[in-house]
């Protein structure tokens, strides 16, 4: 109403209300002067004019009535149209619940009561996240994740009351709750979990997702709302740390592993953008002959002060924050290079993490490497973990398909410690398959362990399919997997990852040996 009566429009209707008000004022003041010339002078020209005045004041009133109930229209239309406007502002149109922008206006004073500040855990905020919802999206269509959410959101809200779950953006959601009793708050959590985490007709196919949930008090743990609802997100984040479907609650020590989290991102990408981190190699060694058929390419990372960073952790992270691609990239160009100095018959053994295997443009990356290092790439070896299989089996079947297309191997690696399912041997084509060095039998004798290698062994063979074997460390390891017919064995026996200098006189070390002998 104010912005209307500050509006040009509603400068005019109120001019034009006061003018006609005013006019009648006049009209009505006048009728007393006339009144008494008429009876001075009673004329018919009076009569008239006098009976013209009366009209033009009773005209001036209609007209003044009709202009401020259309002013009144107007301001009640105009208002109407500001609180569509800020609807849509402050709401998702998917979910038609309240979003971010929603979520900085809340105010948590007035759902917690006059008292709040002075009770412990009066607030509780729960951060929840979707585990899962891409491979919905993936199988079910972006119509069916729409489903799926829709239906989250439904579940939500019958949580806690209207206004106090938000959509934050995709699969991210928060739900604000008062007056539960810190012992009834995991509890909560899990039943938000339980909820979210049942199936959901999406179109034509059920579908599930897990769920994370972290949470934080107000005013417990901070007394800025903004900030709870930050806590409560890095308490998700270490919930999601620790797999699917948990909860947990923010404590202190959670916001120094968060902190140093950021500093090692930031220190990654640095190291990433200064083409920093390098590769080492790891001899593979043919057990028939003894010679080198190989070595496998290990990134390795020496940061500014140092350090050596584990590989675990920094490709890890890696796979987060999105710097997988270009750091593939880099270290595959650069173990190429390198490898192309080795002689023909030493081929070279690289890693492609899981995610890699959604990139629809990894074989042309790859390809496009070997065009430019100029090595063959018949030298080149892919490895790729049988839980990455199982995680995007199409997706797999058809990458295999393009480096055979490119005449690049296939290694299955760390086969034993995930699925280990025979049906991936008959649906992907491998040139090898590779024993983790956990299946490396304890017991050299016939032990369960030494039972299962003699199987996987004899299941290769039959497949006409090389094996090798990580971890070998011991003589009587390498003459154990000798004796079962083993093609080729890795470890700390045969030497550590090295250098590229030091790989370059290792095999000449390697040749001058054999040639001596």
């Amino acid at each position: 109403m104010d912005d209307f009566i500050r509006s040009s429009a509603g400068r005019q209707v109120i001019l034009l209300g006061c003018a006609a008000a005013l006019a009648s004022m006049i009209a009505y003041m006048l009728r007393f002067e006339l009144d008494a010339q008429l009876r001075a002078n009673d004329g018919p020209g009076v009569t008239v004019f006098l009976a013209v005045v009366n009209i033009v004041g009773l005209a001036s009133f209609i007209y003044a009535g009709l202009r401020v109930r259309d002013f009144r229209n107007e301001a009640l239309r105009r208002r109407q149209a500001a609180e569509r406007a800020n609807h849509i502002a402050t709401h998702d149109h998917l979910t038609r619940l309240p979003n971010r922008y929603a979520l900085e206006r809340f105010d948590v004073t007035g759902m917690a009561g006059p008292n709040a500040e002075m009770t412990i855990g009066k607030v509780t905020v729960f951060a929840i996240d979707l585990d899962g919802f891409k491979k919905v999206n993936d199988l079910a269509g972006h119509r069916g994740g729409d489903l799926l959410l829709v239906e989250i959101a439904r579940r939500l809200s019958a949580f806690t009351q209207r206004g106090c779950i938000f959509r934050l953006g995709g699969d991210e959601f928060l739900a604000v709750a008062s007056g539960l009793p810190p012992e009834k708050e995991e509890k909560f959590a899990s039943m938000l979990i339980h909820a979210l985490t049942r199936p959901v007709q999406a179109g034509d196919m059920m579908v599930q997702v897990g769920a994370s949930v972290g949470y934080a008090r107000w005013p417990e743990h901070a007394t800025a709302f903004a900030e709870v609802c930050h806590l409560a997100d890095v308490a998700l984040y270490e919930a999601k740390k620790h797999g699917p479907n948990r909860t947990m609650l923010f404590e202190r020590g959670m916001l120094e592993r968060v902190s140093a989290r950021a500093r090692l991102e930031n220190r990654l990408r640095r190291a990433v953008e200064d083409d920093r981190i390098t590769c080492h190699y790891q001899p593979l060694i043919d057990l028939k002959t003894g010679d080198i058929c190989g070595f496998e390419a290990l990134a390795r990372w020496q940061d500014e002060s140092g350090t050596m960073i584990s590989p675990q952790l920094f490709i890890s992270l890696a796979e987060e924050i999105g710097l997988i691609t270009p750091l593939f990239e880099q270290l595959l160009a650069k173990a190429c290079r390198e490898a192309a100095g080795w002689p023909d018959t030493i081929r070279l053994s690289f890693n492609l993490s899981p995610l890699q295997l959604e990139d629809r443009m990894l074989v042309e990356r790859i390809g496009k490497i070997l065009q430019v290092t100029g090595l063959d790439p018949a030298r080149l070896e892919m490895e790729i973990t049988e839980n990455a299989l199982m995680t995007e089996p199409e997706l797999a079947e058809t990458l295999i398909r393009g480096f055979r297309l490119l005449g690049i191997q296939v290694s299955l690696d760390d086969f034993g410690t995930g699925y280990s399912s025979l049906a991936q041997l008959a649906r992907f084509q491998f040139d090898k398959i590779k024993l983790d060095k956990s299946l490396v039998p304890k017991n050299l004798a016939e032990g369960r362990e030494a039972k299962i290698v003699k199987a996987m062994l004899g299941l290769g063979k039959s497949l006409n399919v090389a094996m090798t074997i990580e971890g070998l460390e011991e003589h009587s390891q390498l003459a154990y997997f000798l004796a079962e017919g083993c093609d080729i064995g890795q470890g700390y026996l045969f030497g550590r990852p090295m250098p590229a200098e030091a790989a370059l006189a290792y095999i000449a070390e390697r040749q001058h040996t054999r040639d001596v002998a």
